[in-house]
């Protein structure tokens, strides 16, 4: 696919140009037989440990936006010694995705100079330090300090570990291991709630919310610990002329048998031929510009060059639309949308939200190398305008005691049955969400070239973040001018606006080279006719 998301195990159906190793379509038997052979039907052990330590940080991203639902539930009067306003609840949790979009940028130049373990380590020691800060808050002011320590975290978190299992990953199952992290997220969100409904039910009022906040130092310490024992990417030690090492690693994930020394020789060579290129392409372009070397390198090709313009706005697309959609306004004030309505248990309730995220989820994980990217958004989506529709039909059937989202508001009696409503439409809009936006946007990287690859994918993390700065920010707010069925129309539109783009613009890259994608977005049509 390309260097930064470099296949560790070629696919079959690729010519690298080895005599001795031939990976055509149909592969020689002899290469397939035997139990001594490598196993290119699964990912190794040691693929899936890294997956795995890596993807604590998508638990601790997943933990510290979903934690937020049950803090918001829990303060009462313990910052600033006053109930908390519409307008306290949205910045303290704004400020979280605001700071995720000032780091996020900047995280993919750090990400190349210091290699992609060094930021995983960065991160888990913002998280560990937010955590802190969090639980020891006794004023707003401070509770957003610890939020926005939290965000540079998540920010840094949720670039680099999509990219540094990606560039590990067997290309067959790149996909899929991807998708680990997300269900990673959705785990950490599970966690949250667990966590969160415990100490509401269970705990010290007056302490319980320090603690549903302060355990997410507990994995970010955990994490902190793995990362010296994981390697670094195999891309990255190539380029920083670490060879040895990058062999090494190459071939701890091919595993052993007789295929793979010959297979680690190939990836490695394949490699070492991108990087090569990639710095070919970078004095040229400091050539044309008398030799100076610029942070904007590359910057220009980004913009300026069609395929990658059009890559750019895809991702674009994609991100903004997982967060504008409005899912992570569920994730943020689900507590207080089932206080609203009236349940006696919101916290508890608010976690089958995040269990039908999780579960499907898993559904996602199965199915994105099979169906496709570009066909589980086309069938997705509709359910999820489906699901928004029907939740603003069940708004529209509560008469609320009170128009403020920002206070508990209770339905009448005779509503029990609409808010039951309201509470499956949301698990369908949920589960539609966990199949296909909630996965396929960070597929982002196979939709650049090399050369642009870590600015194109940064600057679509940084769209992802800046909309969901603004859903954190205007929910409750939006709530309450337009009332609740009307805010969950704007969605439902929001949803069919995406739907009709993704149908015009978004090719499916599923188990595509990179020479096959960028004669894709080379078309006329995007690419989107293929199929």
């Amino acid at each position: 696919m390309d260097s930064q998301h470099e296949p560790l195990i070629p696919d079959h159906g690729r010519d690298d140009g080895e005599e001795d190793v031939d990976f055509t379509s149909e592969p020689d038997a002899s290469l397939l037989a035997g139990p001594s052979q490598p196993d290119y039907s699964s990912p190794g052990l040691f693929m899936w440990l890294l997956t795995f330590s890596a993807g604590i940080s998508g638990l601790l991203f997943g933990f510290d936006t979903g934690i937020v639902a049950s803090l918001l539930v829990s303060l009462d009067t313990s910052l600033s010694d006053r109930l908390l306003t519409s307008l306290d609840k949205s910045i303290i949790t704004s400020a979280t995705a605001l700071f995720a979009l000032l780091v996020s940028p900047f995280s993919s130049h750090l990400a190349d100079r210091l290699g992609r373990k060094r930021i995983l380590l960065y991160a888990d020691l913002l998280f560990t330090l937010g955590a802190i800060l969090q639980a020891a808050s006794s004023s707003v002011f401070m509770m957003v300090v610890g939020r926005s320590v939290v965000g540079a975290a998540v920010g840094a978190a949720s670039f680099v570990t999509p990219l540094y299992i990606a560039e590990l990953a067997p290309a067959a199952h790149r996909g899929r291991l991807v998708t680990m992290n997300s269900l990673f997220v959705t785990l950490g969100q599970v966690v949250a709630y667990i966590v969160g409904w415990a100490f509401a039910e269970y705990g010290n009022r007056a302490t319980a919310w320090r603690w549903m906040v302060g355990l997410g130092a507990a994995p970010a310490i955990l994490q902190n610990i793995l990362v010296w024992f994981m390697p670094e990417t195999p891309r990255w030690l190539v380029r920083a002329g670490r060879i040895d090492e990058a062999r090494d690693v190459i071939c701890r994930v091919a595993g052993s048998g007789p295929g793979s020394s010959a297979a680690t020789t190939v990836v490695l060579k394949s490699i070492e031929d991108e990087v090569s290129d990639e710095e070919e392409a970078k004095r040229a372009r400091r050539l044309s510009q008398h030799g100076k070397e610029s942070w904007l390198d590359g910057w220009d090709e980004l913009l300026t060059g069609r395929r990658n313009r059009r890559a750019l706005t895809i991702a674009c697309l994609l991100q903004g639309l997982q967060q504008l959609c409005g899912f992570n306004s569920l994730m943020y004030f689900s507590a207080t949308i089932f206080l609203m309505l009236g349940f006696t248990s919101p916290t508890l309730t608010s976690m089958t939200v995040a269990l039908t995220n999780f579960l499907f989820t898993t559904v996602a994980l199965v199915v994105i190398d099979k169906v496709g990217r570009r066909r589980i958004l086309l069938y997705s989506l509709p359910f999820m305008v489906c699901g928004l529709l029907l939740s603003a039909y069940g708004f529209s059937l509560i008469r609320l005691s009170t128009s403020s989202t920002s206070e508990a508001a209770a339905p009448h009696a005779a509503d029990r049955g609409a808010a039951v409503v309201v509470l499956v439409a949301i698990m369908i809009y949920v589960a539609a969400y966990a199949i296909g936006l909630g996965s396929v946007p960070w597929m982002q990287s196979e939709l650049f070239s090399l050369s642009v690859r870590s600015a194109g994918s940064g600057v679509a993390t940084g769209t992802n973040w800046a909309s969901n700065f603004i859903v954190g920010l205007t929910f409750l707010p939006l709530m309450d001018a337009l009332s609740p069925s009307w805010t969950f129309v704007l969605y439902a539109i929001v949803c069919v606006v995406g739907l009709w783009a993704v149908y015009l613009v978004y090719p499916e890259t599923s188990g595509l080279t990179l020479e096959e994608a960028a004669s894709l977005l080379e078309r006329d049509d995007w690419g989107v006719g293929r199929h």
